[in-house]
C-alpha cells in the first residue's frame, strides 16, 4: 500500500539518465528482483545500491529513463529502496514502466542537493526540500490509484475482488 506522502533523501541525476545505466544490460537475464536492487544505477553510480536506503528519493533533470524499454530499469530502483523517482521529464516508456510496477514518480523543477531530506506529497503535487515547495504535475486519480493498489497487476487484481 502507498503511503501519500514519501519521505527521504535526495540522490541526484543530470539529463538524461538512459535504462542502461538505471540496470546495466548484463543483468537483464535474472527474474530476480534482488539482483536488479543490487545492481540498480551501477551505469553511472556503482555504489548506489550499497548507499541508497528505503524511501530515498532521485531528483533528476530532464529525460530521466530515456532509451530502450527495459521495464527492468523501473523494477530495479523500487526494488533498491527508492520512494519515489522526481524529474523535470521521464522517457514515457520509463514513466508507464514505473507506473505499471509500482514505483511514484513526479514531473517537477526541484531545486535541491545531495542529501537533503526532501517530502513529496502526492496527493497534491508537491514536494517540500528545506521548507521550499515546488508544484509538480499532480498524476491523475486513476494512475494514483494504480500506484496505491501497487501496479498495474496489483489494481486489477484488486478490482477484479471489488466484483
Amino acid at each position: 500500500m502507498l503511503d501519500n506522502i514519501i519521505k527521504g533523501k535526495a540522490w541526484i541525476f543530470g539529463n538524461d539518465i538512459d535504462t542502461d545505466v538505471i540496470i546495466p544490460g548484463k543483468y537483464l537475464r535474472t527474474k530476480d528482483m534482488q539482483v536488479f536492487a543490487d545492481h540498480a544505477m551501477e551505469g553511472i553510480d556503482p555504489d548506489f545500491s550499497k548507499k541508497v536506503q528505503k524511501g530515498d528519493i532521485i531528483v533528476a533533470n530532464d529525460n530521466f529513463g530515456c532509451g530502450s524499454s527495459r521495464e527492468q530499469a523501473a523494477l530495479a530502483l523500487k526494488y533498491a529502496g527508492v520512494g519515489c523517482v522526481v524529474a523535470k521529464s521521464f522517457g514515457r516508456i520509463f514513466f508507464r514502466n514505473a507506473i505499471n510496477v509500482g514505483l511514484p514518480l513526479m514531473e517537477a523543477d526541484v531545486e535541491c542537493n545531495e542529501g537533503d531530506e526532501v517530502e513529496i506529497d502526492l496527493l497534491q503535487g508537491t514536494v517540500n526540500v528545506n521548507g521550499k515547495v515546488f508544484q509538480g504535475n499532480k498524476l491523475p486519480d486513476f494512475l494514483l490509484e494504480m500506484l496505491t493498489d501497487g501496479g498495474l497487476v496489483a489494481h486489477r487484481k484488486a478490482q477484479k475482488n471489488k466484483q
